[in-house]
């Protein structure tokens, strides 16, 4: 019986191997992933396919960095990266944590809507950069800066996803754009400008702007409903009432802290519209 044994696994062993020989030198077998159970062939790939991220969100965490991490990595609320106020280095390089898998959804976003899309979070990546915000000075918000090495490991990360996942300029925003009623961050000292300037986001040229201004400032009264329907078309939830309200200060408020940091008072002036209309230009035709 301890010979028969012997035999049945050496007869075993052949068979496996024969077979393994089998896959390694078949036609297109290169391509087969060993599932356990099943084989998968991954050799045909559909050309109808593009990654489900389509934006790119910022957030700051308003903690510290032991609390950041705890609460974004809890049951309640989570990112995909998290950026340390001052991120360790490994050989030379810059860490940055990842909490949640690019190809899984993060609960980032929230209540959230751009370009038509609603729940960002299922189209997302979320990155969180460890700032505290604002801190109440009287009656005025005294906000944190964020540090240079913060800003070039985020340039880095950026950089990256936006290249792998071919995300849209105008698809790089910040909490407050998605969520203008509920959110202010990532706050009037995020460095969208520089971001822009290496390619990460949108930014209205300078010359198309001073063109619009001048244009504007000529008009003798602002138009609520053409402001309203022009921040739609680039991607905000807005009333379309008419009026100057509450809910579209906001929005005006949430785009002026992106694009007009030093003045931010949500409302509507000739630059705001200016800047508006170059952008539209560039990214809306």
């Amino acid at each position: 019986m301890l010979m028969i044994g012997i035999i049945l696994k050496q007869v075993k062993f052949f068979f496996q191997a024969c077979f393994c020989l089998l896959v390694l030198t078949c036609s297109g077998c290169s391509n087969l992933r060993d599932a356990g159970d099943y084989w998968v062939d991954e050799s045909h790939v559909a050309l109808g396919q593009e990654s489900r991220v389509q934006f790119l969100v910022f957030h700051y965490t308003a903690e510290n960095d032991e609390n950041s991490l705890r609460i974004l990595s809890g049951n309640n609320v989570s990112v995909h990266y998290l950026i340390n106020h001052q991120p360790e280095q490994m050989s030379g390089r810059p860490v940055v944590l990842q909490l949640v898998p690019e190809a899984q959804r993060a609960w980032h976003a929230g209540a959230s809507f751009w370009r038509g899309r609603n729940n960002l979070n299922d189209t997302s990546i979320g990155v969180e950069i460890v700032n505290a915000g604002y801190h109440k000075v009287g009656n005025k918000r005294s906000w944190e800066p964020y540090n240079e090495r913060q800003i070039d490991l985020l340039i880095a990360l950026s950089w990256d996803i936006i290249q792998r996942h071919h995300i849209d300029p105008a698809n790089v925003v910040g909490h407050s754009d998605i969520a203008p009623q509920r959110k202010i961050d990532p706050g009037p000292l995020f460095p969208w400008d520089r971001l822009a300037q290496v390619g990460i986001g949108a930014w209205p040229d300078v010359g198309r702007v001073q063109y619009y201004q001048r244009l504007r400032e000529a008009e003798t009264s602002i138009d609520i409903a053409e402001l309203q329907a022009n921040l739609k078309k680039y991607g905000y939830k807005v009333p379309e009432t008419g009026q100057l309200d509450d809910e579209t200060r906001r929005v005006i408020k949430a785009f002026q802290m992106h694009f007009r940091q030093d003045k931010y008072s949500g409302h509507p002036d000739a630059e705001t519209l200016a800047i508006l209309d170059a952008l539209l230009e560039k990214y809306r035709r």
